[in-house]
């Protein structure tokens, strides 16, 4: 019992009720979480019993979600007259503790980004995910803000940057969260970005090079590149170069490409990393990017490990509906006919 009071997980009357200083709130999608008032941080698990909740079915009848002046939700019964903060839902919560397997792998292709950052305090940490307005990298930024994390999203438009920051402060007001320009097109933009954020005089402890484009016609970039080559890989590049020095002073800190299992079907043919338009092949050129994502990171992973800096590549899974695909409707089409038996965002 001394454990529990240290703890700040005095006795109570029941496992459910919450320890003093704690408040029960949900997301906006029905999870519950849980706020620590005298340390100031959140937990998807409940303190005492450990368990997930969330809740369960529409809003009463008569009660309306809304979002206060400083991106709070908050709810309305229009019946009664009155608001609160506290969702009516809360009375009605089922418990979402999945089985793992028991098995080795602790995590599999079913896990979520909240279950990966379960119980994980990342108050103070730096982080920066280019192309975090939609897909992947929104979902990527947004668990990493909801943990404490202070999280630039890379954005090559800045406006789809700001609305992206403001769908995460509505998830949690007090989520540090801010947009920034980042077009990988140009590389005079990435070093603009790079030069702005060192102005800022911040750690960087994560570098999530996220940002894709897939399917794309040929064209070239401003600087003379084959675009999805400059876009997926290239710009990535300069970019980690330019951050280099900040990542080794922040160590431990790592960099995290997104790569794809595609890399597995092309091989490295040097005269066609920025091909001519009479040598392009969309598919292709994803692939060929894809593998250089790889072999980058396994060389960047073997150059700065030794100064504490990580790096590795991931493959988030096949066929994922994003907006990865947009730019034919074909592609559309066969995302949209696996979206039942992909992963979800």
């Amino acid at each position: 019992m001394a454990a529990l009071k240290y703890a700040g997980l005095e006795d109570t009357d029941s496992e459910e009720e919450l320890p003093p200083g704690w408040e029960e709130r949900t997301t906006k999608d029905g999870w519950v979480y849980y706020a620590n008032h005298l340390e100031e941080k959140t937990q998807w698990e409940h303190p005492k019993s450990g368990k997930r909740k969330r809740v369960a079915g529409d809003l009463p009848y008569g009660w309306e979600q809304e979002t206060d002046e400083n991106g709070q939700v908050y709810f309305v019964d229009h019946i009664n007259k009155r608001t609160t903060y506290l969702d009516p839902r809360l009375a009605f919560t089922v418990e979402d503790n999945p089985v793992k397997p028991t098995t080795r792998q602790k995590y599999d292709g079913n896990s979520t980004a909240m279950e990966i950052l379960q119980g994980r305090d990342l108050s103070g940490k730096v982080v920066i995910i280019t192309g975090a307005n939609s897909g992947i990298g929104f979902e990527t930024a947004k668990s990493l803000a909801l943990h404490g994390a202070c999280v630039i999203l890379a954005c090559r438009s800045l406006a789809r940057g700001r609305d992206a920051v403001q769908r995460i402060l509505g998830e949690w007001h007090k989520a540090k969260v801010e947009a920034m320009t980042l077009d990988l097109a140009s590389l005079q933009s990435v070093q603009h970005f790079a030069e702005e954020f060192k102005s800022k005089n911040l750690p960087l402890h994560i570098l999530i090079c996220n940002a894709a484009v897939f399917g794309v016609p040929w064209s070239l970039t401003e600087d003379g590149l084959e675009s999805t080559f400059q876009v997926n890989h290239l710009g990535h590049f300069y970019l980690v170069q330019l951050l280099e020095d900040v990542l080794c002073q922040s160590s431990p800190a790592r960099v995290v490409v997104v790569s794809s299992e595609s890399h597995r079907l092309v091989n490295i043919d040097f005269s066609l990393l920025s091909p001519s338009k009479k040598e392009y092949w969309a598919m292709l050129a994803y692939n060929r990017s894809k593998l250089c994502n790889i072999l980058f990171s396994n060389e960047l992973n073997r150059r700065l490990s030794a100064q504490g800096v990580t790096s590795n590549a991931v493959h988030p899974g096949n066929m994922i509906y994003s907006s990865l695909h947009r730019h034919w409707w074909l592609y559309t089409l066969l995302f949209t006919l696996a979206r039942p038996f992909t992963k979800s965002m």
